[in-house]
């Protein structure tokens, strides 16, 4: 049976229909104290927190982790990680989170959300947190945005010098990759986190990428911001 253009009843999906698009959206706050109004939270404010992360976990955001991001900069505490397929979630358990007791008396520093599709690329480059990688202990994030020229380029000269770039990162296979479009959601083209074990294999990493022509069309590439996944336990400790 047919419908008209403007019929209720959807058409089923056939064999030959691309697949579902899956959007992933994710968010990098980072958090700094506020000297004109120190704070000190309680071990007893966990269970406040906890309580909260559990909740949002069933309503679809996921607190992939806290990170401790203290002395590597003078403007930063913690910073907390979020994803999930809704953007007003995201910014709604973002302010749940800033009215709890343990990080209520904390100052935003940096802020960035972006975005992946599933079709865009194949599977095995959609970030680590889409594809249900577990995350590491050390996590580094941080913005780019391409050269004037690099959108006018030819597709294949851009998709050798990717190729190549990947293949230099390829080498550091301990490394989880989560890159995600962030044109039009703040003043970055791309966000990209990388998750290790160790904080060595993070400056190794980086170090490493150096070395290749796309690095050539590159405009911006700061701040960074890195730290270890913590418990909200050890928030306390951070924050003391």
């Amino acid at each position: 049976m047919s419908h008209s253009a403007d019929s209720p009843v959807p058409e089923l999906p056939t064999s030959d229909s691309p697949p579902a698009e899956r959007l992933g959206y994710t968010l990098w706050a980072v958090l700094r104290r506020d000297p004109q109004n120190p704070y000190a939270p309680e071990h007893e404010d966990v269970a406040q927190l906890d309580e909260l992360v559990e909740a949002l976990a069933s309503e679809g955001v996921v607190v992939r982790g806290f990170y401790d991001v203290s002395a590597l900069r003078a403007d930063a505490d913690v910073m907390i990680w979020l994803h999930g397929e809704v953007p007003e979630a995201i910014q709604s358990a973002y302010r749940r989170l800033l009215r709890t007791d343990v990080l209520g008396g904390l100052l935003p520093t940096w802020n960035a959300m972006g975005m992946h599709r599933d079709a865009e690329f194949s599977r095995s480059h959609s970030p680590a947190f889409m594809r249900g990688k577990e995350p590491e202990a050390w996590l580094t994030v941080y913005p780019f945005v391409r050269s004037y020229e690099w959108y006018l380029l030819p597709e294949a000269e851009r998709r050798q010098m990717l190729a190549d770039h990947g293949k230099q990162g390829s080498e550091h296979r301990a490394v989880l990759t989560n890159t995600v479009a962030s044109f039009s959601l703040g003043d970055y083209e791309w966000i990209l986190a990388l998750e290790a074990p160790e904080l060595v294999q993070l400056v190794d990493l980086m170090r490493d990428l150096r070395y290749t022509e796309a690095r050539r069309h590159v405009r911006e590439e700061i701040p960074f911001y890195t730290g270890r996944r913590i418990t909200t336990t050890e928030i306390i400790e951070v924050l003391s």
